[in-house]
């Protein structure tokens, strides 16, 4: 299949994970578009690229790809909303639209659901997507900095995604900690802005000390948020020392730990 509008950035379907259930759901939309004629079929290639990147652009919607098939006539989409608002809004300015003017006589097959994200490992394809959710979250390009750091140099031990049908809207990572004994450090955190405050978070730290085990995790972080997970302060040697430090596990009292190099990298 090739993009609508010219350009490969078409993202992959993903259907893997474990789930984390969101106190509101995101919305999905998948199904297919199809010109009865062929000037209907030139209007798709006229105004379709401009409706995609204006569609985009829109604060809550997550993804959204529409591929012409190799019947020229029909277009399939995949569309990801952050919630019901969000895609209230999209429909909205898609009517007030040049697009939605002219291509109201389009037969239109649309499906929608509730949807809510999977988390897993990240794998390769996941790299850029995480630096620009990375950036979203934090306003900055220092986390998604620190990520790479922490993979280039090897003490990235564990780096979850949460995603949206391949669409990265939430992610934490576990680097080594040079410790009394092994221990890992919690950062980055990030969720998309338009997700925050669901319950996304803390489902990516509930997994990330799972997989941690019996190692003892250390973050630096927000002491309301992470102690109704367990996390406590942290009695512990480091440049990082105080009510922010907290530790999930134990190690020795006023023991030293050292963070991977690409901390004191930021």
């Amino acid at each position: 299949m090739s993009c609508a509008c010219g350009h490969h950035h078409t993202t992959r379907t993903d259907d893997a994970g474990t789930p984390a259930r969101l106190s509101v759901p995101m919305v999905e939309l998948h199904g297919s578009l199809t010109c009865t004629d062929m000037g209907q079929m030139m209007t798709a290639l006229s105004l379709l690229p401009d409706h995609v990147e204006l569609s985009r652009a829109e604060p809550g919607c997550l993804r959204f790809d529409i591929t012409q098939a190799e019947d020229p006539m029909v277009w399939t989409l995949s569309e990801v909303f952050a919630d019901a608002d969000a895609f209230a809004a999209h429909q909205a300015r898609t009517a007030d639209s040049v697009w939605g003017r002219d291509s109201g006589d389009m037969a239109r097959d649309f499906h929608r659901h509730d949807l809510h994200p999977l988390m897993r490992a990240e794998v390769a394809g996941d790299h850029a997507p995480l630096d620009r959710l990375l950036t979203s979250a934090f306003g900055s390009p220092a986390e998604g900095q620190l990520l790479r750091g922490l993979r280039d140099s090897g003490d990235l031990e564990m780096s979850l995604v949460a995603h949206a049908k391949g669409v990265p809207v939430g992610h934490v990572a576990l680097s080594r900690l040079s410790a009394e004994r092994p221990a890992l450090a919690l950062a980055p955190l990030a969720v998309h802005p338009a997700l925050q405050g669901r319950g996304l978070g803390t489902a990516l730290v509930h997994m990330a000390l799972q997989a941690a085990g019996e190692r003892p995790v250390v973050v630096l972080g927000d002491p309301a948020f992470y102690g109704r997970m367990g996390f406590v302060p942290a009695n512990l040697q480091s440049p990082y020392a105080g009510p922010a430090l907290q530790i999930f596990g134990d190690l020795p009292k006023g023991s030293t730990i050292i963070h991977a190099a690409a901390f004191s990298d930021l």
